[in-house]
């Protein structure tokens, strides 16, 4: 069966920026047949995500991410259809994703590594189980759950950078919702922060292009900030840090300012920002949330619960054609699109 596909056709090199022609789109072809325990599934979503730069190196400075291969397919989260079984747990017609999803738009997989989606759950919203039900949402919930020390009636202020991005809107939504009592977010436009407070719920929201960022979270955060769930590293978690409270939480989520430069993960903080780390007693632990999934279930249905409800609200881009993956994802890198970023494949 022929069938297109992308695959990695240049590296960008460790302190470059991905552009769209470091991928590749390519005719193949996959077997005719498929073997026992093997499913054929046709991709319908793609997940485009801040963490493939680092696979885009030949050394990712990760103990579980494996780098892309030069001429060799992409992979991700993915969403498909199943064609054609031969695992008894999947049946013609099912919906099913996988982490490692081939970028092509048919695949044989290993029935082991799917997972069946029921669509119920997001009223329907496929693309939803890549983001906000899916391990974007997870990576919010669970970062909050497990490092932030958020507790209930505790008046606790919360910031978090990278607001408009497609961990960082559900992150202060989700702070909110798990008992925050101030959500102040930091993006890098008027446009992002009206909707971070019109649309997911914030109080406040900084331009950090425009504005000053430590006048501003003085003003907004007067006293102090208790939980960071830092999206960027960087100049604006060091600013943020500063005005952290005594026995306060980061969530070390993602450093997406650091990741075109050739540093270790998680970059180490600058010795003044250290400094009051330390004298303040500020936790700041790296987080992967694969080490929590044993808590997936309950936590994806939480958040499907949400969703239902009109708690979550979810904003995605969606890019039609696999030929455009290499755009959308030097889109996303270039933080151009507020919420999710995914590739429709096909219908």
């Amino acid at each position: 069966m022929i069938i297109e596909r992308v695959v990695l056709n240049s590296r960008p090199g460790k302190n470059g920026v991905p552009v769209a022609e470091n991928f590749r789109l390519e005719q193949s072809t996959i077997p005719d047949t498929v073997q026992e325990g093997q499913v054929r599934v046709r991709t319908l979503y793609l997940s485009v995500d801040p963490y493939m730069r680092c696979r885009m190196n030949e050394d990712t400075g990760s103990d579980y991410l494996l780098p892309w291969q030069l001429s060799e397919v992409a992979d991700g989260g993915g969403i498909g259809v199943v064609e054609e079984s031969k695992n008894n747990n999947f049946a013609k017609g099912d919906y099913v994703t996988s982490f490692n999803w081939p970028w092509q738009t048919v695949a044989i997989l290993d029935g082991s590594l799917l997972q069946k989606l029921v669509p119920q759950l997001v009223n329907g919203c496929l693309s939803y189980f890549l983001g906000a039900a899916g391990i974007t949402g997870l990576t919010a919930l669970l970062g909050i759950r497990e490092k932030g020390h958020v507790t209930v009636g505790a008046n606790q202020t919360m910031v978090v950078s990278g607001a408009a991005g497609a961990c960082g809107s559900l992150a202060g939504q989700i702070g909110r919702l798990e008992g925050c009592s101030r959500v102040v977010g930091i993006a890098g436009t008027d446009e992002k922060c009206s909707i971070l407070v019109s649309e997911m719920g914030f109080d406040a929201a900084i331009n950090y292009k425009k504005e000053n960022v430590a006048e501003q979270l003085r003003k907004l955060c007067p006293g102090g900030v208790d939980v960071y769930f830092d999206n960027v590293g960087g100049d604006i978690s060091d600013t943020v840090i500063s005005q952290m409270n005594q026995n306060s939480h980061i969530i070390l989520c993602g450093q997406i300012s650091q990741y075109n430069k050739d540093v270790p993960y998680p970059p180490p903080l600058p010795p003044d920002t250290e400094k009051i780390q330390k004298e303040r007693n500020i936790t700041r632990e790296r987080f992967l949330v694969l080490n929590y999934m044993d808590k997936q279930e309950a936590s994806v249905l939480q958040l499907c619960q949400w969703i239902q409800e009109g708690k979550l609200k979810v904003r995605e881009t969606v890019i039609k054609g696999l030929a455009n993956i290499g755009a959308a994802f030097q889109s996303m890198m270039s933080g151009g699109n507020i919420g999710k970023q995914i590739v429709s494949v096909s219908k």
